[in-house]
Parts: structure tokens; C-alpha cells; sequence
């Protein structure tokens, strides 16, 4: 207490406990965190409830993250982020908004976690700027001397790079708010979504805010959104090699983005997706790096590995808070490297090197991601199912387990509790880093380091960790082959893209196929299935595949060969009780083919050969199999795996269902497939001549697009119409030429019932009904179970699903599947809700080959008839001669046996792209009913208005695109990007499937 001219003055009184009642217990930081997830509307009421309360729901990060959490459309700042949500959210006028009136200010209330945000906001970066010069300097490197020196080893600044663009002089924020003001650029921010800002509305948020992470352009489609910035500048000629080049624009993964950004806006701590390098050439502004070596992680960050499918998460402070306040408390061996980036000048960071941006002032700058020789293999390594090489190679020796370690050779070795590995063994792998001033990098410094030799051999000598591509491979799991194993949602790349990148790159660039075969034998075992090759080959006296068929083809689950007229598959994918049930059952398809005299016969490849391949002792034998009993000679080679099961089952289409069932945990667990047994079913098919619909898509006429239409149309009918096993199965053969004949002539009456067989079809149709009540168990469990995780694994995907549908699918979804699939229509005499379905008919599983002139001639002169099938005669003779036809359709290894919708749906979105004329010309020659529900009202209010949705085909397809194994919704929001606006998923329905509502079959 003190006095001054007799006036005593007493400090405030503390107000924190009555304004904060019992929440007064939670720390500050957790407080801000729950006021987050609340609403603009509750926010304002909390703001009324007490004066500690006002001052937490007036805080301007507080409102940021309400309005970046539902921003939706483009975004506008409207002076601070409480004005841009009551705009937002309550409709209120920009001038409706006092921006005089002060906020309410109350003494005796303090908090840190509160002053440090603000101090963040308003600090100026002045001392940022010195540049000690740890990252070296080079003007006028020749390529040699880069790949030398610094490529896939250490950052370098490299000037006089970009010296003759336009865009030194036409990239300022004032410039491009000028010319390119009403384009929407993307902004990079701590948010879920999506968010863009017209320039000149993000130029006036850059003059105005005040935030402690303000927002960042940061845009990878910026060459879509203003074209004339790509001609501003072009790829320094150190980085002209990328072997993503090899790709489409649409199918490669992002690798360019325009980055602007105010003052103390920045990238935390990463490292580069896919383990490629970067260079960053900055325009205008100054920026400030910091960098670490591979497997260095960060003080202040901490590193998460999903075990599952080895997504990476990183958990850091933003940049500007970790330069105020981690960086100071390092000890100066542990300190990164540094430099200050000044206009004109790149920088080259190397693959898997750790860095964090921060802008020094209003900065402009463009950077790319590359693939070269230098870190071709990390990326294929890093693009590899699994998730402890992941680890390794971001988070080094805090990754590697305890009993890894007795294999190292290690001169100064670290004790477990050293490295924190205590919880390596949780679920969701937490990587710890050791606290400030507790590096496992305290022996030596950076600077020793990178002194004269290379990343990776200095930390071989300093602690067991080595960024090489031998050492980090040897962290991958043996047992989680490519073919078999879940795909990192994380990869900047789809399974079926990388498997087209290497082959592309096989095919155009053979001076680099040593280089891309060991990078395929890391990411897709490319040695032990070319091993498998050869001696198939070797057993059916097949010529022995050429160099160019070296590398497996096709972007399927399974590896794939083609060697001069033959198409060798090896099923894998599943596990394999699953590859010898999808082996079993794909010839029994193709064996029903030709006992019913299917017309789809003409349209599939033949089957030559089939057998299983396993290696006993180191030597690959083959033993040839027919799909049925499993052979006797394997019986106890798959026993000691615990494969009991199979050496006394029937195998088949029904074996099939029945795994699936027990696969889907409703009667037990079973063997997944996991354990390393090397036996794997194949088969022979005839080679296809002609080539995939994928890469004609784009040189087809409308003519032969209605044409392939047409086709698909026809065959799918046809493989719906083959009558499922279990009919066959006691079928004298007059009842077969007759079942055959009312199924497959398209023209007989349906409801001639003289057409149809009476005693012994009838017999078959109700057996038939007892076994669709198993298969609709199963498929209805299947669908509970997935509705049940639906909501986090649509989060998951995220964009561009919209959050607010999200938030809406359970509501959306039948609350009892059971009543939405107890349906069926009467069609050729039986229930028709079963029916074999291909389930994987895209445009890579669709041949074409080349037309005969005569043949186009003769095809030309049909379709001029076809009115049945309403294919439109273009006049145009020109346009009326194909070049190309629909030949076959591959891949049966996915047959499956349920509701025909479920082969509309990747014909649709796949082979169609949403073409809506494509689609109703296939559904004319398509020609079958689709199930509707015929189920009666209960007295149940939800249920009976449910059955208002079950009456729509539509909603049924809706349903099956929410529950697919794939991400199709996500083709879908990316297809239909107005879709993302939708208000309800009754909305998304209609757009998408409401044309099969009026749907009339022939």
C-alpha cells in the first residue's frame, strides 16, 4: 500500500473468482479454447454475463476463429473481426457499426495467456531483421555446381535467379491489388476451410488487421485464377528437372503456390509434403527463415503418426510465436540455421528439411515443389503404406524404437529416457521432443553439422539417425505391401496417380529407369513381383516379359502385367483368403459366362490360366487351381498361418459373401491377411488390343461418347441379367436354355409368363429369395456399421465436403438400413434385389480399340436405326465415322453380388464425369427396373416419414455415395462445385441422381 499527500492508494481487487464463478478453476488457455466452439449468439450473451466473461469474449483472436470456423463463399474483413461476424452472421450494414464507440475497460482482472496474444498482435519485428549469415550466399551457381555442392544436402540463397522477370517489378501487394484486384485468391489459415478473398478486400485487410497469425495467401490454383502471373516468371534453370511433368496438370499434386503476406503472417515449423524440395524466390518485402536438418524436430513442436495409414500430423506454434517465445531460450548450438530473404533472392530448402517463415513486412513471393533425382526415392519411400519410416524420417531418433536401437551402430548412443520413447507404443504415435535445452543435437552444433560434408553422414557419427534412403528404409514394414495397405490420407498424391506417375515415367524418360526401379521396388515391391512374373512365365512357357514390361500396369489394387499377348494378374489386395475368394469368383463368373451363352462373353477377356504362386524354402513354385477345392499340396503351407479355413471350403461367390460377413466382425473376427505368407493367387486372361477409355477420353467425339454409352448400357444389363450360382447349381439344361433365354433376350415379353419355366424356376427362385435374406443381412449390417463412424470419417476427408452437410448426415440417413432395403420388385419370376455387380467399372477398366473403315461405315449406318436405344445420328459424315469402339470390359476381380445401383455409381461419376446426356443414354440401354420401396407405414411418425425419401431412387443412390469406401463424395463436390453451397443433402440428391426418379425402364 502506498501514500501520497496522505491518499493511500490500495492495488485493485482481484476480480478474476466473482467474475468467473467456478470456471474460475480452468486455466485461460482452455477457457479461450471452449469459447471458440461456441456461436456469434452465445459469445454475445457471455459477453452480458460478467465483466471477466466481457473481457474474454471481446478479444479480437476470439472472433478471428468464429469467423474463420464458418467462413463460407468469399471472405470480407470489415475493420476487426467482430464487425466482419456481426456482418456476417446478423446481417448488419458495415455503417450500421460505431467504430468509435470504446469497449467497456475493468481494472483487476489480468491475464498472460490474454497479454501475450495481444502482445503478438502489436509487436513490431524490427529486430528480426539481422542476418548472421548461417545459410551461405551464392551468386551465379552452375548446375553442376548446385547438384554438387548443395542439391539434397544443405539450403543455399541464391541471387540473380530472377533478375529478368516482370515479376520483380510487377509483384508488389499495391501492384496486384491494381491488376488483379477481383480475383478470389486462397488464404492459408488454421482453418478446416477452404477460405478466398478478392485481392483488393485482402490488400485492405493486410493495412488494417491487427492478428497474431494474420492471414496468408497461399495459393496453388493462382495460375487458374489470374493465368498472366505464370507468365511473370519461369522455373530458375537449377530446378528445370521435375519428374512430375510426366503428369497432367489435373493429376499431378500441388507444386505451385503465390504466397503474400503482412507483417508477422508465416509458415510454422514443416517439412515439405512427399519429402520433395522447394525454391522460394522472394518479389518484394523481407522474409526471415529458420531451418533444421532431417530428423531434427523443432523445439515447440511435436510430431503425431497415425499407425494405421501413417498420416502425419504436426502440432506447432504458429511462426511469430515461436520466435518470441522458444527462440530466445535456445542455447547457441541448438539454435537452426538462419538467414533474411531480401527481395530477388531464392532460397533452395532440400528434401525433409525442417523450416519456418516469417514475413519481416508486407511480403510477395512464388515457390515450387520439385521431384528430382536427388530425392526421388524419399518421395517414393515417403509415398509408401505404413507409418514408422514416417516417423523416422521427420522426427529421427525420437522416432526410432527402443529395440531398434541394438541394431545401430552408434558411437555416442542416447539412453530411452533421454529420447522420450516411454508412449511410443500408443495408437495414435505421439513423436515427443525433448524440452528446450535438451536436444538430442546438443553435442555439436548446426554449423558442425553442415561443415564441409553431408547431412546424412555427420548424423551417422552423432546419434543414431541417417537422412539416407538405405537407413529410412529399413524402418519399412515388410509386411504392408503397397497393393495391400491403406493409403496415407496425407500423401499429396492418390494411390492410382503414383502408380501412372512411375509408370509414365518407365515408359518417357528410360534414361532414368534404374533410378525409378528402385524407387518402385520401396514403394510397390516391384523386385519380389517381378520375381513372381518370371516364374509364371516360366511354368506356362509364356515369352519372358521385355524391359518395357519390367514395371506392373494399370492404376488397380492388384499387380498387373501385360507381356506380349497375355495379361497376367496377381491378386493381393484384402489379404489372402480375400485374393482366393475374388480369384474363385471371378471364374466362376466367366465359367456362368459360357454356360448361359451370355452376350457380355464377347465382351470380356478370355481366361487362359489361373493358379496360386507361393515361395517355400526361397523358391517360387506354381501350382495350377481350377477355383474350387483348395488344392490339396497347400493345405498345410497356409495351416501354419493360420489359414485353417481354407483347406476345407468351397470357394465362389457365396464363399465370398460369407468372408465379407465374417470380415465385417458380425460373426467373428478372421485372419485379415496381415502375416508375411507369400502365396497369391493369379491368373492368365487373353491381351486386349486397343487401349484404356482413360486415355482416349479426351480425343473421342461426342458420336463415339454416345456410342460407348450406349455399350455400357447394354453389357451391364447383360452382366445383371446372368443368373446368380445357386440357380445354376440344380438346373436340368432345359430349364437353363430357358432361364437363359427369358433373361437374356432383350425383346421377349417379361410378362409372358409361358416364357418362363415353371416347376423347377420357381423352385430356384426361392431358394434364391433364402439366400438374398442372408446376403441382405450382411449388406444392411454393412451399412449400420458405416453409418455409425460416418460423421468422422467425412471429417477426415474434409474438403470439399461442406461442413455444415457434415454436420447434417446422420440426420440425413436412414435410421434403420433394414427398412430401406426391405424392398424388391418381381422381374423374370424371382426377387431381383441381388444381382452380380462388377463394382469397379472406370474408365480405366473400359477398352476401346480402332474402328476398320468398312466397320465404321457399317456402324454409322446402324446408329441411323437405333431409335430403340435413342443413339443421335450426327449429319455430319465426317463425324458419323468412328475411329474408336467400345471393346471390353477388364477387371472382374471385385464381383460382388447386391443392388445393380451400385454399378451406376462409378459409371456414372468416373466413366460419365457427370455428363448427364452420357448417363441418360446409358440408362436407356440399360433398359432393367430399379428397385423402389414397397415397404407399408408403421406406426412409427419418423419411420413413416422416412418412407417419403425411400420412395426415391435417388435417395437410395445418395446413400450408397455417403457410404462408399471411397471418398466419392468427394468426386462429387469436386465435380459440382456450386454443390458445396447446398443447404441440405436433399439439395445434392437432386442435382446429382434426381434424374433416376424418372427413370422408365424398356
Amino acid at each position: 500500500m502506498e501514500s501520497d499527500g496522505g491518499m493511500v492508494f490500495a492495488p485493485p481487487k482481484d476480480r478474476r473468482p466473482d467474475a468467473l464463478g467456478d470456471l474460475k478453476v480452468l486455466p485461460d488457455e482452455l477457457l479461450c479454447a471452449i469459447f471458440e466452439s461456441l456461436s456469434p449468439s452465445d459469445v454475445g450473451r457471455l459477453a452480458c454475463v460478467s465483466s471477466g466473461l466481457y473481457i474474454f469474449c471481446n478479444d479480437e483472436p476470439l472472433w478471428m476463429s468464429i469467423c474463420l470456423r464458418s467462413a463460407g463463399g468469399l471472405l470480407e474483413y470489415r475493420g476487426t473481426w467482430k464487425a466482419t461476424a456481426l456482418c456476417e452472421y446478423f446481417g448488419f450494414l458495415p455503417g450500421c457499426i460505431d467504430p468509435c464507440r470504446k469497449p467497456m475497460c475493468f481494472d483487476g482482472f489480468s491475464s498472460m495467456f490474454l497479454y501475450k496474444r495481444w502482445y503478438r498482435c502489436f509487436t513490431a519485428l524490427d529486430g528480426f531483421s539481422m542476418d548472421i549469415g548461417k545459410v551461405e550466399r551464392k551468386t551465379n551457381l552452375t548446375l553442376e555446381e548446385f547438384c554438387v555442392e548443395y542439391d539434397g544436402k544443405k539450403p543455399v540463397l541464391l541471387t540473380g535467379l530472377s533478375q529478368n522477370w516482370p515479376a520483380i517489378n510487377k509483384w508488389t501487394v499495391e501492384q496486384l491489388a491494381e491488376d488483379y484486384g477481383d480475383a478470389a485468391f486462397r488464404i492459408s489459415q488454421r482453418s478446416a476451410k477452404k477460405i478466398r478473398m478478392k485481392f483488393k478486400d485482402y490488400a485492405s485487410y493486410m493495412k488494417a488487421q491487427h492478428d497474431e497469425d494474420p492471414l496468408y495467401v497461399f495459393d496453388d490454383k493462382f495460375g487458374e485464377v489470374a493465368p498472366g502471373l505464370l507468365k511473370d516468371y519461369s522455373v530458375p534453370h537449377l530446378f528445370q528437372e521435375d519428374f512430375f511433368d510426366v503428369l497432367e496438370e489435373d493429376k499431378r499434386p500441388p507444386f505451385r503456390w503465390l504466397v503474400v503476406g503482412p507483417e508477422r503472417s508465416g509458415a510454422s515449423w514443416h517439412v515439405d509434403p512427399a519429402l520433395t524440395s522447394a525454391w522460394n524466390t522472394l518479389l518484394s518485402g523481407r522474409k526471415r527463415w529458420a531451418l533444421y536438418p532431417p530428423g531434427r524436430v523443432p523445439s515447440g513442436v511435436t510430431v503425431h503418426v497415425n499407425e494405421e495409414d501413417g498420416d502425419v500430423n504436426i502440432e506447432t506454434p504458429s511462426s511469430l510465436q515461436w520466435w518470441l517465445e522458444f527462440y530466445p531460450l535456445l542455447a547457441e548450438h541448438e539454435k537452426p540455421l538462419e538467414c533474411t530473404q531480401l527481395p530477388g533472392e531464392t532460397i533452395f530448402v532440400p528434401s525433409g528439411w525442417w523450416h519456418c517463415v516469417l514475413n519481416l513486412e508486407n511480403s510477395v513471393a512464388v515457390t515450387q515443389n520439385f521431384v528430382n533425382a536427388s530425392n526421388f526415392e524419399f518421395v517414393c519411400l515417403d509415398m509408401t503404406p505404413g507409418y514408422h519410416h514416417k516417423g523416422v524420417s521427420r522426427a529421427g531418433s525420437l522416432a526410432v524404437h527402443k529395440d531398434d536401437f541394438k541394431s545401430l551402430e552408434m558411437i555416442e548412443p542416447y539412453s530411452v529416457e533421454q529420447l522420450n520413447l516411454s508412449d511410443m507404443s500408443r495408437k495414435g504415435k505421439r513423436l515427443k521432443l525433448s524440452e528446450v535445452g535438451e536436444s538430442p543435437y546438443a553435442c555439436k552444433s548446426i554449423e558442425h553439422v553442415l561443415n564441409g560434408r553431408s547431412n546424412s553422414s555427420i548424423h551417422s557419427v552423432f546419434q543414431p539417425f541417417s537422412y539416407t534412403i538405405d537407413y529410412l528404409s529399413s524402418f519399412l514394414d515388410e509386411d504392408k505391401g503397397h497393393y495391400n495397405s491403406y493409403w496415407c490420407a496425407s500423401n499429396c498424391i492418390g494411390q492410382r496417380e503414383f502408380r501412372e506417375w512411375l509408370q509414365r515415367l518407365w515408359i518417357e524418360k528410360p534414361g532414368l529407369r534404374d533410378l525409378v526401379w528402385k524407387g518402385a521396388c520401396i514403394a510397390l515391391d516391384a523386385d519380389r513381383w517381378f520375381q513372381c512374373l518370371m516364374g509364371i512365365c516360366s511354368f506356362h512357357n509364356l515369352p519372358l516379359p521385355s524391359e518395357d514390361e519390367k514395371l506392373p500396369v494399370g492404376t488397380g489394387s492388384n499387380p498387373v502385367y501385360l507381356t506380349a499377348n497375355h495379361v497376367i494378374k496377381i491378386y493381393v489386395e484384402g489379404g489372402l483368403e480375400f485374393s482366393v475368394n475374388s480369384l474363385a469368383t471371378e471364374l466362376e463368373f466367366y465359367s456362368l459366362l459360357c454356360r448361359v451363352q451370355s452376350p457380355l462373353k464377347a465382351h470380356v477377356p478370355d481366361v487362359l490360366a489361373s493358379g496360386f504362386l507361393f515361395c517355400e524354402n526361397g523358391a517360387y513354385r506354381i501350382l495350377p487351381w481350377d477355383g474350387r477345392q483348395f488344392p490339396e499340396a497347400l493345405e498345410n503351407f497356409v495351416r501354419q498361418f493360420g489359414y485353417s479355413r481354407l483347406s476345407h471350403s468351397e470357394f465362389g461367390l457365396w464363399s465370398k459373401k460369407q468372408f465379407e460377413f465374417r470380415r465385417a466382425g458380425i460373426n467373428g473376427l478372421v485372419n485379415d491377411g496381415s502375416e508375411a505368407i507369400k502365396l497369391w493367387p493369379y491368373i492368365i486372361t487373353k491381351k486386349c488390343n486397343g487401349d484404356m477409355f482413360a486415355n482416349l477420353r479426351n480425343v473421342l467425339t461426342s458420336d463415339e461418347l454416345l456410342n460407348l454409352s450406349s455399350f455400357l448400357g447394354e453389357q451391364v444389363r447383360n452382366l445383371h441379367l446372368i443368373p446368380l450360382p445357386s440357380i445354376l447349381n440344380s438346373c436340368d439344361t432345359n430349364s437353363l436354355e430357358k432361364i437363359s433365354k427369358v433373361r437374356l433376350d432383350k425383346n421377349c415379353d417379361l410378362g409372358n409368363e409361358s416364357a418362363v419355366p415353371s416347376a423347377s424356376y420357381h423352385m430356384e427362385a426361392t431358394e434364391i429369395t433364402d439366400l438374398g435374406k442372408e446376403m441382405q443381412k450382411v449388406f444392411v449390417e454393412t451399412m449400420n456399421r458405416r453409418k455409425r463412424a460416418i460423421s468422422d470419417r467425412l471429417a477426415k476427408w474434409g474438403n470439399p465436403i461442406p461442413s455444415k452437410l457434415v454436420d447434417k448426415v446422420i440426420e440425413y440417413l436412414p435410421k434403420d438400413f433394414a427398412r430401406l432395403f426391405d424392398a424388391k420388385i418381381e422381374h423374370d419370376g424371382c426377387d431381383k434385389f441381388l444381382t452380380w455387380i462388377h463394382m469397379d467399372i472406370m474408365d480405366d477398366n473400359v477398352y476401346m480399340e480402332r474402328c476398320s473403315f468398312n466397320q465404321c461405315l457399317r456402324d454409322s449406318s446402324q446408329d441411323a436405326n437405333k431409335g430403340e436405344h435413342g443413339v443421335l445420328n450426327v449429319p455430319n459424315a465426317v463425324s458419323g465415322l468412328r475411329r474408336w469402339q467400345p471393346s471390353y470390359i477388364l477387371d472382374f476381380g471385385d464381383l460382388s453380388v447386391g443392388d445393380p445401383l451400385l454399378d451406376l455409381i462409378p459409371i456414372y461419376l468416373d466413366v460419365f464425369r457427370g455428363d448427364s446426356l452420357l448417363f441418360e443414354q446409358f440408362l436407356k440401354s440399360y433398359g432393367l427396373p430399379l428397385i423402389t420401396c414397397t415397404v407399408q407405414p408403421k406406426s412409427d411418425t419418423d419411420v413413416q416419414v422416412d418412407l417419403e425419401k425411400f420412395k426415391r431412387i435417388s435417395y437410395r443412390a445418395m446413400c450408397y455415395c455417403i457410404l462408399h469406401e471411397d471418398n466419392v463424395l468427394g468426386v462429387i463436390f469436386d465435380m459440382w462445385k456450386a454443390l458445396r453451397k447446398c443447404e441440405s443433402w436433399e439439395e445434392v440428391e437432386a442435382a446429382v441422381w434426381g434424374c433416376l426418379n424418372n427413370y422408365q425402364p424398356v
